[in-house]
């Protein structure tokens, strides 16, 4: 069953979205789905099947490629230094 969602997101983020979407050949909202699930998805166990059919092959060979020492990571943290090395502060 699919439930409407509504996000508020920066207006050059959703546009850029939608265009990665379309070059993708999918629908934003399959992408944002399929994110979702795989960040859902219970990493201390393996995946049930219908789990693993339901992402697509780019998002699954994404899985497990972050290692954290103490098991926590903060993306926000991590996405402030990458930019600060990118664009410096």
């Amino acid at each position: 069953m699919n439930t409407k969602l509504t996000l508020t997101l920066e207006k050059d983020v959703i546009e850029k979205a939608k265009e990665y979407a379309a070059r993708q050949g999918q629908s934003l909202s399959s992408i944002v789905e399929n994110y979702f699930k795989l960040l859902t998805l219970d990493r201390n166990q393996e995946p049930k099947n219908e789990e693993l059919k339901s992402l697509p092959e780019s998002f699954l060979r994404l899985r497990g490629v972050l290692k954290m020492e103490d098991g926590h990571f903060d993306y926000k943290e991590e996405l402030t230094k990458a930019l600060e090395e990118k664009y410096g502060k």
